[in-house]
């Protein structure tokens, strides 16, 4: 018999997607009597609620839960608690998944023996602008994401560091414990350190393949980086240290020229040192932007350049910041980070 999938979602303001999203799931070519569908709702303000009302009364395998902790980790924590299934899948409401995006995630899960598999994540445009699709090309390109591969692909099954949209073996989390809810980002990032950490396996499968809608506007992309930076360093400290080396770079870069400047201050020499370490970032993103563009569109370049550079600089500059909050003054132990929303 098949094994009982729980699929869980958190979602907070997303009436533009939880409904295709929820479609998406509901059109799968697993057995719907094998699944049922768990929704945490983080207090929407937008119309999320009433739409999630209209499914679980029209599907009953659809069921939907409040989330006052209102962040991620917290509802999934929620869902996980409730869930019945045998394997857990992780799914999030800003993605759409094709038909067998469950039963091939069940089917590798089974057939290779990891503890979460996922697979490649194809980013899409947010809205139909040139601006949208110029920040879905950057964050698909290695030079704006780094050797993350489940965003610039894989030819054959590969253990990695962590993936998106896992799918679990409910075991798991009796083994290495639930989302850690202090990580309002990167916490599934954490979690799959966890388990790789207590002798688990990951794995990275091509054939499996999601579409995420990557975030439609220059504010928002520098927004999300910005989190993702500070709660990555956040991260680090919970590990006890830096798992892979791509989260530091963009760090660095941001580190060497407030480092450069300030000595510049008092040593002009270090002005040019400076100027070269900025002139060598805005070489590499033109000839980045230039050859993207090449393949989609001259009108491209501009935004671009735009968009790694946002990319990069919120990150790093918002990674430094997390170390000096939770690596040297220790906020985190003084105070609970709480409710960062999840709208986009």
């Amino acid at each position: 018999m098949l094994k009982f999938v729980s699929v869980i979602i958190p979602c907070r303001n997303e009436a533009q997607f939880i409904a295709k999203c929820l479609d998406c799931v509901l059109e799968q070519d697993y057995p719907r009597a094998r699944m049922e569908i768990l929704v945490a709702e983080g207090g929407s303000a937008d119309g999320t609620r009433k739409i999630l009302e209209s499914y679980t009364k029209s599907f009953p395998l659809v069921r939907w839960f409040d989330n006052p902790g209102k962040t991620s980790p917290c509802g999934l924590n929620i869902l996980i608690r409730q869930a019945r299934g045998e394997i857990i899948i992780r799914l999030d409401a800003h993605a759409r998944y094709p038909q067998n995006y469950i039963s091939k995630c069940v089917g590798y899960l089974i057939e290779t023996g990891a503890d979460n598999v996922g697979g490649v994540c194809v980013t899409l445009p947010g809205a139909d602008t040139l601006t949208a699709r110029a920040i879905s090309l950057a964050l698909s390109c290695r030079f704006g994401m780094g050797d993350a591969l489940f965003r610039t692909g894989v030819n054959v099954p590969t253990s990695v560091d962590t993936v998106p949209f896992g799918c679990f073996r409910r075991g798991v989390f009796d083994k290495v414990g639930l989302f850690d809810e202090d990580l309002v980002r990167a916490q599934d990032c954490e979690l799959n350190h966890r388990i790789i950490k207590n002798g688990g396996k990951i794995v990275l499968i091509p054939e499996i393949i999601s579409y995420y809608y990557a975030r439609e506007n220059f504010l928002k992309l520098a927004t999300s980086y910005a989190q993702y930076g500070y709660f990555k360093a956040f991260t680090a400290v919970k590990l006890g240290g830096v798992f892979t080396v791509r989260q530091f770079i963009p760090g660095i870069f941001v580190g060497s020229l407030w480092v450069l400047l300030t000595l510049s201050c008092v040593y002009p020499f270090f002005f040019w040192i400076f100027l070269c370490d900025l002139a060598a970032y805005a070489l590499a993103d033109i000839l980045f932007s230039a050859r993207s563009a090449l393949k989609n569109g001259v009108r491209m370049f501009p935004l671009l350049f735009v968009a790694f550079f946002l990319i990069h600089v919120s990150y790093g500059y918002n990674y430094l910041r997390g170390v000096l909050d939770f690596w040297v003054l220790k906020k985190h132990t003084g105070r609970k980070i709480t409710d960062m929303p999840l709208t986009r």
